[in-house]
């Protein structure tokens, strides 16, 4: 969909490493950036005794590398998690950032490291690529396949003021080792694997439409939305399935490969100020979301939505574009009733009377900027009301 005269830029980890037993490179990966002392950035479960951490922990320790363990980051992680955490980040005298967990774990320490090595508050850098001094060296290691946060440029922190999420695309907040191992993620409940999942669902879908896409984010984009159509329902009914588990976890990074390259659009947008207002999991507002945006969106580009239905497994033989369009959001809203996702805005205890407001915050989001059909404030609050 890129026309005209710009350049498209490109971002990914240094180092990603994929598979089951990923998780077991950790201390390599650590001594090859030359670290000696780990700051692990995750959250209360994961950071409770005789928990995931304590487990990565222990494997570094047997490496002789020093860990500090903060389970500090909580869902919709806010300014204030992320600069309590700097301060004990600055204590421990650590050399090397690590997350473990989903996207609150790793936006909390893309967070805490860019305010470790630029100064300031995190709210001085939200928007695009406000930082001038590069993040201390920064593992990722994912334990949800969704967020894709463990491969990106992007960081939502939520501004504890005025409760709204501040967007944050900077590239030197992308980690420079990515792991993504499906053994840390056999324990994830049904709801929190159809969230997450619907999560990578909408990176794919929104980066297919997104007005910069590219050759090389659409291929990721297609693929990724072809292994969460075959694979999120099997990951929900039996989390220990590893084989639906692992392409669950190349899904979500195909999906981080294209919005951290092509962006994202409305759904996010909107989804911001949801959790920003009520502080509702990200994964499950964009799944109401996602088919609501996108068919308004439709008129915008009704080829890529037929596409996007062809990879959702739907067969559009003998139909229009506009026709087979309409299959991809059936497909889309099949999927989300399936794995259990609420059906609308009202079971999450969203009240109308915001709308307005959060409306005019999603239309300043930085999300929206490459959505591919241009919104009025009245559409925006319209989309609101068609998901509750």
């Amino acid at each position: 969909m890129a026309v005209g005269e710009q350049v498209f830029g490109y971002f990914i980890p240094t180092v990603s490493l994929m598979g089951v037993g990923a998780h077991k490179e950790v201390p390599k990966q650590v001594k090859v950036l030359g670290g000696t002392n780990v700051f692990m950035v995750t959250d209360a479960f994961l950071g409770r005794p005789g928990g995931m951490a304590e487990d990565i922990k222990g494997l570094l320790e047997a490496a002789g590398i020093k860990v500090t363990i903060h389970a500090g980051a909580e869902p919709n992680p806010t300014d204030k998690n992320v600069h309590d955490g700097l301060k004990l980040y600055q204590e421990s005298g650590a050399d090397t950032l690590m997350s473990l967990g989903g996207g609150s774990s790793h936006d909390c320490a893309k967070g805490i490291g860019l305010v470790a090595t630029n100064g300031g508050n995190i709210r001085d850098f939200e928007g695009i690529d406000k930082s001038t001094k590069s993040l201390p060296p920064f593992i990722a290691i994912n334990t949800t396949a969704g967020t894709a946060s463990e491969m990106t440029r992007f960081a939502v922190i939520t501004n504890t003021s005025n409760h709204v999420k501040m967007a944050i695309a900077d590239w030197r907040v992308t980690p420079t080792v990515a792991i993504n191992d499906p053994l840390l993620m056999v324990a994830l409940p049904p709801a929190l694997t159809a969230a997450t999942g619907m999560d990578a669902l909408t990176h794919a879908v929104e980066a297919y439409v997104s007005t910069i896409a590219t050759p090389v984010t659409d291929s990721a984009a297609l693929m990724a939305i072809k292994l969460v159509a075959t694979n999120l329902r099997q990951a929900v009914a039996n989390g220990e399935d590893l084989d639906a588990r692992d392409k669950m976890a190349y899904a979500e990074y195909l999906g981080g490969m294209a919005f951290n390259n092509a962006s994202v659009g409305y759904v996010h947008a909107m989804a911001h100020q949801l959790g920003g207002f009520y502080n509702l999991p990200h994964g499950v507002c964009n799944a109401i979301l996602l088919p609501h945006v996108e068919k308004f969106n439709i008129i915008g580009c009704p080829e890529r939505f037929a596409d996007i239905a062809v990879a959702m497994g739907e067969n559009i033989e003998g139909l229009s574009v506009i026709e087979a369009a309409d299959k991809a959001i059936a497909a889309i809203k099949r999927l989300s009733a399936e794995v259990g996702i609420p059906v609308g805005l009202a079971e999450l205890g969203v009240k109308e009377k915001d709308f307005e407001v959060m409306a005019q915050n999603a239309m300043k989001d930085l999300c929206q900027y490459t959505n591919p059909r241009k919104a009025t404030l009245a559409d925006v609050i319209a989309i609101y009301k068609t998901a509750m």
